[in-house]
């Protein structure tokens, strides 16, 4: 999908959209199991600026913050799928625990995370302001989560056997 692209090609899009005066929002996320609440915050994040660019952890990236049996769905079809999504302009994957390394690299205008973070825990947060960005924590969709939508499979499952 052309919206899911590399690195470095995000970056020069980043430069770009600065000598255009178009501002960048960024956020990050595993997307595993995509549901309402992503699309909602996704959509909330897009109203902040001109252009959303989304990290997404990759598979190995997600096992080690998740533990076995994660991601439920690949990296690949996990970017392809919010890159389907309209308020998304771009979607990068990343390797690391952490998006440090791309928000610094990208100092977006905009930094997003959702309402279960506080802003003081929120990585690149620093970076971002230092560079006359803002930091936004969008309010969290009560009973819209991954795991929440996990163990409700597994409910079901349970009864059926």
């Amino acid at each position: 999908m052309g919206r899911v692209i590399a690195e470095t090609d995000l970056v020069e899009e980043r430069e770009a959209a600065r000598l255009g005066r178009r501002a960048v929002v960024f956020t990050n996320g595993c997307f595993d199991l995509l549901h309402r609440g992503h699309a909602e915050y996704l959509a909330a994040a897009r109203a902040l600026g001109d252009l959303l660019y989304v990290g997404i952890n990759t598979d190995r990236s997600v096992e080690r913050l998740k533990g076995a049996g994660r991601p439920i769905v690949g990296q690949d079809d996990r970017a392809a799928l919010v890159a389907a999504l309209a308020a998304v302009d771009r979607v990068v994957l990343f390797d690391e625990d952490t998006p440090r390394r791309i928000i610094e690299r990208l100092l977006p205008d905009v930094l997003v995370k959702g309402g279960d973070y506080r802003p003081a825990e929120i990585v690149g947060a620093a970076e971002v302001e230092a560079a006359g960005g803002r930091v936004v924590v969008l309010p969290y969709l009560e009973g819209r989560s991954t795991s929440g939508l996990i163990s409700l499979i597994l409910k079901h499952i349970d009864r059926r056997l």
